[in-house]
């Protein structure tokens, strides 16, 4: 698709994209996407340490869900989600199904934890991110609230880590992305019909 240079425009027109497809090609691709996500190199056990902590997210909007992908974590790896900290950054908690949620000021279930007692981005061995638009150099569009760019700014300095991995519908892919200096890029993205390495990272 051609690619709008306001992101306000471009990010409507993904979302109902997004929102648009049939239940089941959204089953199909949350299969195909979590065969994608435990294949890349990140997964190896070179690049984990024995344990670690792996996030994810509850998704919303027509996002590509990663319910498979938790199921298929390896065991040592614990899955954890985000939640809203007071000061505009993200933590993250592990997160079993089963396990309470409650539903945060946007309307999304987050563990039911004290955000202060939390882990950080950094403490992540894999971030596994949504996005509401990406392009193949793995640069990433998000909702615009800036959550994932600020928890994630250290990231400017330094290459990893955490790992980190959007995960989307084949129709976000654009031919490029507008892009801003606070915008983190991404190591990967997947999708049903392709996965994206970063060059550096391939």
């Amino acid at each position: 698709m051609s690619t709008p240079s306001d992101r306000a425009t471009l990010r409507k027109q993904l979302r109902e994209r997004r929102r648009g497809l049939p239940p089941q090609h959204r089953i199909a691709a949350a299969e195909t996407l979590a065969d994608r996500l435990l294949s890349l190199p990140f997964f190896s056990r070179e690049s984990l340490p024995a344990s670690g902590y792996v996030a994810g997210y509850w998704a919303m909007d027509g996002e590509i869900g990663l319910h498979a992908f938790q199921l298929r974590l390896p065991a040592p790896l614990v899955y954890c989600l985000p939640l809203l900290h007071d000061d505009g950054s993200l933590r993250f908690a592990p997160w079993r199904p089963g396990d309470p949620l409650v539903t945060n000021r946007f309307g999304i279930p987050e563990p039911d934890v004290t955000p202060d007692g939390a882990l950080r981005a950094e403490d992540m061995a894999v971030l596994v991110m949504p996005l509401v638009g990406f392009d193949a150099a793995c640069h990433r569009l998000g909702m615009g609230g800036g959550w994932y760019d600020r928890s994630l700014a250290f990231r400017h300095q330094r290459p990893a880590p955490p790992w980190l991995v959007g995960a989307a519908f084949a129709v976000q892919r654009v031919d490029a992305l507008p892009r801003e200096a606070w915008d983190v890029r991404l190591d990967a993205v997947c999708c049903e019909d392709a996965t994206h390495i970063a060059e550096d990272i391939a």
